[in-house]
């Protein structure tokens, strides 16, 4: 008896996203890509498409640009192609070039136009290329499917790389000398600003018009798979608002004003949960409600503001202020607590997270009246539920997850 193997599915980019634009891939993607192509080239075979396999699993075809031996190894340049999103790195040449090793664990070095990290708070040890552990993950399983090892020097650099990187937030992150490789789902989900704001005002009107028990906006993955996985959240239910918040809860507010205008009002509208990373949500405390990088600033300062309301001792309120991610915020708030007369031991990062998810909960339901509340719960990247707080009368008392268990990651 044989036993039928599902081959993996297959994402076809020319197919347009469900806002009707174009997907992308990631620069990690890009030097995976490049990266297979020249590990193909060391075998003696020339490629100008290689299929990579993204995190989810899915098979992606990208064109390589240039593939050839060199005297240490291979080298090949791919193309990255960020499709309808806005993004500094659509366009650029991201190049791999490959050297055999003693060392069965795969090594990654930055090339020209590739940064390096020198400050803590990035997920790549300081001193290491900024190829984050994503791509990593998906260089060293390129590796695995052309070789069946990892046992090899990867150096990945990208073309006027350090140019580009004038445009991001690397400067601000202590990233120098160029781009960092990035992707989480080796996809580039499309989310320019035109276009997405027509899509997500049908995406917000699809969900009104369902009457759902309770609405979801998340900017990404984690809110996303939180609604998903853990609360059960029909999918009609929950929109993915990207970095547009405000252009989504404007569409939020006139939809529900469109239904009481129809249904009069006694049919009481939905309530909203915002579930993501402080690092996109707290910047709406700043003002910002475009989250894009070419489009607000950083959220370390409002972290910091919470913290300093609070009566935080000022060292930490500084460090927050001064830290380079509001990743960095979560881990100096990590296990932080306040001893003394009136403290009892006080949990200081819980409360600075509870504050902030309070206050953005304030901020959004001011920008969409008609709701009757807003919860907002807040993750840290890697899953770990950081607050779940509410403005009054938002959903029932009882938590849909406790930042105090040690279950509830999305």
């Amino acid at each position: 008896m044989s036993l039928s193997v599902t081959p993996p599915a297959r994402l076809d980019l020319s197919v347009p996203a469900g806002n009707g634009l174009r997907r992308g891939f990631t620069t990690g993607s890009a030097a995976t890509a490049a990266l297979k192509a020249a590990l193909l080239c060391l075998r003696g075979r020339t490629a100008r498409v290689v299929d990579i396999t993204l995190p989810g699993g899915e098979l992606l075809a990208v064109e390589v640009r240039a593939a050839r031996l060199t005297d240490a190894g291979a080298y090949a340049e791919v193309v990255k192609d960020g499709g309808d999103d806005p993004d500094a790195t659509h366009g650029a040449v991201i190049w791999v070039r490959v050297t055999p090793q003693d060392s069965p664990v795969m090594s990654f070095h930055a090339g020209e136009g590739v940064g390096t990290v020198t400050a803590p708070g990035i997920r790549v040890p300081v001193g290491e290329a900024a190829i984050n552990p994503g791509p990593r993950g998906m260089l060293r399983a390129a590796a695995h499917e052309v070789a069946g090892h990892e046992a090899f020097a990867v150096t990945v650099g990208c073309v006027d790389g350090e140019q580009i990187a004038r445009r991001t937030f690397n400067p601000r992150l202590g990233i120098v000398g160029g781009i960092s490789i990035l992707g989480t789902t080796g996809v580039v989900e499309p989310m320019s600003l035109e276009a997405y704001m027509a899509s997500v005002e049908v995406y917000v009107r699809v969900a009104v018009h369902a009457r759902p028990a309770a609405l979801v906006f998340t900017p990404g993955k984690l809110g996303r798979d939180f609604a998903r996985d853990t609360l059960g959240v029909p999918p009609l239910a929950v929109v993915q608002m990207g970095n547009f918040v405000g252009a989504a809860l404007d569409a939020l507010q006139d939809a529900l004003e469109e239904q009481a205008r129809v249904d009069g009002p006694q049919v009481a509208a939905p309530p909203l949960l915002v579930a993501g990373h402080p690092g996109k949500l707290a910047k709406v405390l700043n003002g910002d409600w475009n989250t894009h990088s070419a489009h607000s600033g950083m959220a370390m300062n409002a972290v910091a503001r919470v913290a300093a309301r609070l009566g935080l001792p000022g060292a930490l309120v500084g460090a927050l202020h001064a830290a380079n991610t509001v990743d960095a915020c979560v881990d100096l708030l990590a296990g932080t607590v306040q001893d003394g007369p009136d403290q009892g031991g006080a949990d200081l990062g819980r409360a600075v997270w509870a504050a902030v998810a309070r206050d953005v909960a304030a901020c959004l339901h001011g920008r969409a009246p008609l709701l009757p509340g807003v919860r907002v719960a807040l993750f840290a990247l890697d899953g770990r539920p950081l607050a779940d707080e509410s403005t009054p009368a938002a959903f029932p008392p009882d938590p849909l997850f406790s930042p105090h268990s040690d279950g509830g990651t999305p």
